[in-house]
């Protein structure tokens, strides 16, 4: 058995390699600029040299917290046009305009110059102060106005590789220089023509046809996997210690760690996850057998038909009638409508009795709603496993031996019978960290349904990535517990050959 195991857990490695290469590539690839998304709004008013400075700093800091100042993996098929340390350019919007104006004209030295003269004029707006004597008798605001437009017309220049658009931003720029405050970005506006010249002038587009691998062994799959520290112990590690050991990185919308988001919401959905299927199979498996010991019978008739109607209903209408039925004041006010708990919460120093007392009302209508659906599969899984049994010779050679009816059942045919129940209880573990979107919404559950939920309406792709490698693992170690459990119901099955 223990060979086996291990023989398993080996060959899980490549499905794990697979699993989290598929969350990367989806969070990589997901529309969207992370770092534009983490970095707070500038203050409306104040100086535009403050603010550009503050946003600039906030970009850099997010864009090395996040790891998106690194190569996206190991290695990369570039051309021997482009640069192979363009991911340093912070701004997704810029990187793209670089490498598209790089397709064009093939001469990425000439445009990283053109670039570089953006750069400054857009810095030069922070050293910028307003006042009457800068004005020149204009009036203070309509400087203010020309400074505000200037720097956003240069601000999207960066991001502009369209011919067109990039000559009427020019011209745009140089009507607003035209005036004799503005003379300081004037100059800077000359340069960047010039250098946009040279790059027209020295254009080698032939270098786009020419393939090259470039090599990272410092990249965001390696960070996003093994931390920022030390790749083996994790020691060092300023942002994230990596997946292999818990880390999933920040979120998007909370801007907290990933890890500490799900251990504040997993304890609910793991709870009604665990009850629902205790309460299921409690019920499920007896009367699964009863209906196959006692096969046609009037029991087995009404409890298939009971529980088929129970399956049929879905849950989420099954969730929002027993809300409008019990729990509702015009009708029976029996339970609350929403939550786990007491709004406002429980008193200093309650006991444990006190506390599971004060939520039990809340958990009554939700633990239903989890658990009727299961009834019907489970219970025919159980009857059709049990029936094939039942028929079997050595069950007729236990009868034949006079044993009884109970042993007969519960001894030698169920752990046989057990198979299929098992296969289906593997199904568990995943489930138990992606937990019920659709009831946990209807019942304000505050679990990781509702969290997956709110993550994928906010585009919080970290956050929806790590649940889909967690549910690819807990995956892997549910079919692994249901083999360790098939040989511990049936003696027949042997890992050892």
């Amino acid at each position: 058995m223990l060979k086996y195991v291990l023989r398993r857990i080996l060959v899980f490695i490549p499905t794990l390699i697979a699993i989290t290469l598929l969350g990367f590539v989806i969070m990589v690839s997901a529309p969207g600029d992370p770092v534009e998304r983490m970095v707070s709004a500038a203050q409306s008013g104040g100086e535009i040299g403050s603010q550009t400075a503050n946003q600039i700093e906030q970009k850099k800091f997010w864009s090395k917290k996040l790891g998106l100042d690194l190569p996206i993996f190991y290695f990369s098929l570039n051309t021997l046009a482009h640069s192979d340390t363009l991911y340093r350019v912070y701004d997704r919007n810029e990187r793209n305009a670089l490498s598209r104006l790089t397709s064009e004209y093939g001469n990425w030295e000439a445009i990283a110059a053109y670039y570089s003269a953006i750069d400054e004029l857009n810095s030069a707006h922070g050293s910028i102060k307003v006042d009457s004597t800068m004005a020149m008798g204009y009036s203070v605001d309509k400087v203010k106005q020309d400074i505000n437009q200037s720097y956003f017309e240069s601000s999207a220049l960066k991001a502009t590789y369209n011919e067109t658009v990039i000559n009427a931003k020019l011209e745009t720029l140089s009507e607003i220089y035209s005036a004799p405050y503005m003379t300081i970005l004037s100059d800077k506006l000359d340069i960047v023509k010039e250098k946009l010249e040279a790059v027209r002038q020295t254009a080698t587009p032939w270098r786009v046809f020419v393939p090259v691998v470039n090599f990272y062994p410092n990249n965001q799959y390696h960070r996003w996997i093994f931390g920022d520290g030390n790749w083996v112990t994790g020691k060092g590690s300023e942002f994230t210690k990596g997946v292999i050991r818990g880390d999933f990185g920040t979120s998007y919308r909370t801007k907290m760690p990933i890890s500490e988001v799900i251990a504040t919401k997993i304890f609910w959905s793991f709870f009604f996850t665990m009850v629902s299927v205790v309460l299921g199979y409690l019920v499920s498996i007896p009367l699964g057998i009863q209906s196959a010991v006692h096969k046609d019978s009037r029991f087995d008739r009404i409890s298939s038909i009971i529980v088929f109607i129970l399956y049929s209903i879905p849950g989420f209408f099954a969730a929002t009638v027993l809300l409008m039925t019990f729990a509702n004041p015009d009708v029976l006010h029996w339970f609350p409508a929403s939550g786990v708990e007491p709004v406002r919460g429980f008193p200093e120093g309650a006991s444990f009795f006190e506390v599971w007392s004060g939520r039990f009302p809340y958990l009554i209508l939700p633990i239903i709603s989890y658990t009727y659906g299961s009834f019907a599969f489970l219970s025919r899984t159980m009857r059709v496993s049990m029936l094939e049994i039942v028929n079997q010779d050595y069950i007729r050679t236990a009868r034949a031996k006079g044993l009884s009816e109970r042993t007969v059942v519960y001894k030698h045919a169920l752990r046989n019978a057990l198979l299929p129940i098992i296969t289906v209880f593997a199904n568990i573990f995943p489930i138990a960290i992606g937990g019920s979107v659709v009831l946990e919404v209807i019942f304000t559950i505050p679990g990781m349904g509702n969290e997956v939920f709110q993550a994928i309406v906010n585009q919080d792709y970290p956050m929806v990535v790590a649940v889909l490698t967690i549910t690819g693992v807990l995956t892997l170690v549910g079919y692994l517990v249901s083999d360790i459990l098939y040989a511990v119901a049936d003696p027949r099955i042997s890992y050892s050959k």
